[in-house]
């Protein structure tokens, strides 16, 4: 996925205009959300990661994502297109607690690191973002670095992961995986055409107005 931040004064309000989620939780929480159109239309689906109170990391589908946000932040938020100087490796299957676990000595069990939270962590000697996410179905994390420490990171987890016959799995393994979970794909199984009740996703999408394609998606829903 592209990476993005949004930081600086009102960034959460922004993102409550321009996102479906109920952002307003606390520092470490993940917030699956929606963009949608004046006509309550799904434009696409995003992951909101909030790290301080004014800091947020967004997993985004495309150079257009990012291009949308820009024109509509405020002059006191700033959009960075941070994918080029980041990356992004995931860990999954029914031991990666056990690998990542092994790697660093904070805990991380299902209390210390439930679904859809995140923390900052050590794994080896490499800084990371762990994300407790899972595309796939499976239990697993999403683990974010900058990009300099790719290789280390890289090497470090499949160094660690011959003791629990880790695998390299690539894009194709991962669509098929979260076919048969039924996870959404943009692009694929919605668009636009579509709004969130049609694509099975009314979920992701917060009681009440404030955000853009509210009014629309208000007068369809139940």
């Amino acid at each position: 996925l592209k990476r993005i931040e949004v930081i600086g004064k009102g960034a959460l309000e922004f993102l409550e205009r321009m996102t479906t989620g109920n952002l307003r939780k606390k520092p470490g929480a993940i917030t699956y959300c929606l963009l949608l159109n004046d006509k309550a239309g799904i434009l696409s689906d995003i992951t909101v990661m909030r790290r301080g109170e004014h800091d947020f990391f967004i997993g985004v589908n495309s150079n257009i994502d990012i291009q949308y946000l820009k024109n509509e932040a405020p002059d006191t938020v700033h959009v960075h297109d941070i994918t080029a100087g980041t990356i992004g490796l995931g860990l999954f299957g029914p031991k990666s607690r056990e690998l990542a676990q092994s790697l660093t000595r904070d805990n991380i069990n299902n209390e210390a690191l439930p679904y859809f939270k995140l923390k900052n962590i050590h794994l080896g000697h490499v800084p990371v973002m762990i994300c407790r996410l899972s595309y796939v179905g499976e239990l697993g994390y999403e683990i974010y670095a900058t990009a300099d420490y790719g290789l280390k990171l890289w090497d470090t987890l499949w160094q660690a992961g011959k003791n629990y016959g880790l695998i390299v799995a690539g894009r194709g393994a991962f669509n098929s995986m979260r076919l048969e979970k039924g996870y959404r794909s943009y692009g694929t199984d919605m668009n636009s055409e579509h709004n969130p009740h049609e694509a099975g996703l009314s979920f992701a999408v917060r009681k009440g107005i404030g955000y853009k394609g509210s009014d629309a998606f208000n007068k369809i829903s139940p």
